[in-house]
């Protein structure tokens, strides 16, 4: 039954058919959203992971003073969109 499920053809249609439900208009500026989002979502993997390492090296040293406050950014060097994070701090562990 989808033996041959993806030629050529098919894909043009499938194409077509997004340019035509979407219009040309709006396509760029989904691209556009989805990369801000990727973006996004990849510096909040990379905080998270650094906050991981961060905290397994306090929880071994001396107690230290407050970090600063982090700021995420949509993209490199924009700051229009950045917003400042208010991460909970846990005053049990100390």
């Amino acid at each position: 039954m989808f033996r041959n499920g993806l030629e050529p053809w098919h894909l043009l249609l499938l194409v077509l058919v997004i340019l035509l439900v979407f219009g040309s208009k709006k396509l760029p500026d989904m691209a556009r959203s989805l990369g801000k989002s990727a973006r996004i979502l990849k510096s909040e993997a990379k905080a998270m992971k650094e906050d991981g390492k961060q905290s397994a090296t306090t929880a071994q040293s001396a107690e230290d003073p407050a970090p600063a406050q982090r700021t995420i950014q949509a993209a490199p060097g924009d700051v229009t969109s950045s917003r400042p994070v208010n991460e909970p701090t846990d005053t049990t562990q100390r």
